[in-house]
């Protein structure tokens, strides 16, 4: 990691240890939210003891956070305007980051403080969106073109109807075990709370069949916060890094041949459908260039040249070892340019099904080569949060545990909500779509809650309602004021 270091003189490097710190303390935070969800049910029902549940918790968010991919990193990235991701080794992106991480940070600690499973996904998405829309009434740009408005729409959608499936299927889930388990007077301890189980069997522990149910489920759900939560923070890593040392992180140095190759042949693809739909009616290449945030890089002028020079450059190379570090910064440009047009072509009306498919495709493999993660980034997140799991999971289950419905929760009603938590996020984090730990699982608790009979205790879901309603606009207004002040601060 010394090389990090290299070059940079001592004002910017305390600059990007400060960053690097605070992405680390955000996902600390983010464990102390979410990571405690996958461990609430069982430390609740002591399936397992405090120590092993969290170690357990630890292992499988590093495996989420290893083998899940970075499709849900880079869907929060590209929530940030184009000409700030083409402004690298900027002090405004440095900025930029400061106030995104700052925001989330104060209101995932002030929720976590009041014991609120608030949702970090939220915050963080809220955070971005201020800083765009700030820096377009700087800029003087329309919000709705500094937006990515189609990644915004599709994320937003994900985060309010996740819990709202959440719920259903958890619903869905106990109801269909209490049948079942009805007729069978002997497995009914399912249903009882540890409490209960306690009193009439005088023993701490569920029976053995019960803990490897809770078990198995938890890990699921550690497995596929790690896939999705887990790889918001490396997003952030690798946006600090590419403001502040470009060199080494603009895009994938290690890349082999078969990735540059795949990328040439995207930019070949490119080509022949700019000419196939340049000269139609069908597309209004003025509008489609509007969508690029109004980037002065990317526009419509000089599109035809940027194809061409892509191409030429991808012609000579095999590896990027060879590129300096101005070419290094220049291809990054280049393909941002050329993924960010492919994708308004293949949103624009009228177009053909197959080749607005291809063109998505098109989009997707221009970047195959700078949407990529050091293994050292992705330890580092799934350690820290491992480690804000294991410092404030308390509060969090206490709420998840006794607070949301009025009857403590039952092995079945913490089986249900597991799994339902585990199989929705997994399913999120496979087709690159961020969602809310939180919010999924306590929504799934309450779906359990309500199906079973015994009710949910309203003052604690005003306040997590509250808390859900309020963190977008908050986070929004913190962030997009912290970037302004330190814009004409700093």
């Amino acid at each position: 990691m010394l090389y990090l270091f290299n070059g940079l003189d001592l004002y910017t490097t305390i600059l990007l240890i400060l960053a690097l710190l605070f992405v680390l303390l955000y996902e600390a935070i983010n464990g102390f939210h979410d990571t405690a969800n996958a461990v609430a049910t069982i430390i609740y029902t002591k399936a397992l003891s405090t120590q092993s549940a969290v170690i357990m918790a630890g292992i499988f968010d590093f495996l989420g956070v290893l083998l899940g991919g970075l499709s849900v990193a880079y869907a929060i990235v590209h929530l940030l305007p184009t000409d700030l991701l083409l402004d690298v080794g900027s002090s405004h992106n440095l900025i930029m980051i400061f106030a995104i991480l700052m925001s989330a940070i104060i209101w995932n600690w002030s929720t976590w403080y009041y014991g609120l499973p608030a949702s970090s996904s939220h915050t963080l998405i809220g955070a971005i969106i201020g800083v765009a829309i700030t820096n377009a009434l700087i800029n003087k740009f329309s919000i709705l073109q500094a937006l990515n408005i189609n990644k915004v729409v599709d994320i937003f959608l994900s985060l309010i109807l996740s819990p709202a499936i959440g719920f259903i299927i958890s619903g869905i889930l106990i109801f269909i075990l209490k049948k079942i388990n009805i007729r069978n007077h002997k497995k009914y301890h399912f249903h009882q709370t540890p409490l209960e189980y306690k009193k009439k069997y005088n023993k701490d522990y569920p029976p053995l069949g019960t803990r490897i149910s809770l078990i198995i489920s938890a890990i699921g759900v550690s497995f596929s916060h790690g896939a999705n939560d887990g790889q918001k923070g490396i997003g952030l890593i690798m946006l600090v890094l590419i403001s502040v040392a470009p060199t080494n992180f603009v895009i994938n140095i290690n890349a082999n041949t078969q990735d540059i190759q795949r990328t040439h042949n995207a930019i070949e693809n490119l080509k022949y459908f700019y000419k196939k739909y340049e000269s139609t009616e069908n597309i209004n290449f003025n509008d489609v260039f509007k969508k690029n945030n109004n980037s002065l890089y990317c526009h419509h002028v000089n599109f035809n040249n940027i194809l061409q020079k892509a191409s030429y450059i991808f012609n000579t190379i095999n590896t990027y070892v060879i590129l300096k570090p101005t070419e290094r910064i220049e291809i990054r440009k280049l393909l941002i340019c050329l993924s960010d047009t492919a994708n308004n072509i293949a949103n624009a009306n009228n177009l053909d099904s197959f080749d607005s498919k291809s063109l998505h495709k098109i989009s997707n493999d221009l970047l195959n080569t700078i949407e990529y993660a050091p293994i050292w980034i992705i330890i580092s997140v799934a350690l820290a949060l491992s480690i804000g799991t294991m410092i404030g999971w308390k509060r969090v289950v206490i709420t998840i545990g006794e607070k949301i419905g009025k009857k403590n929760m039952s092995y079945a009603q913490g089986v249900s909500a597991q799994i339902t938590a585990a199989i929705s996020i997994g399913i999120a984090s496979y087709t690159g779509m961020p969602v809310s730990t939180t919010q999924v699982l306590s929504s799934a608790i309450a779906g359990t809650m309500i199906v079973d009979g015994d009710g949910v205790q309203i003052n604690t879901i005003k306040n997590i309602l509250l808390a859900w309603v309020l963190t977008i606009p908050v986070s929004i207004s913190m962030s997009g004021l912290f970037y302004y002040i330190m814009l004409h601060c700093i």
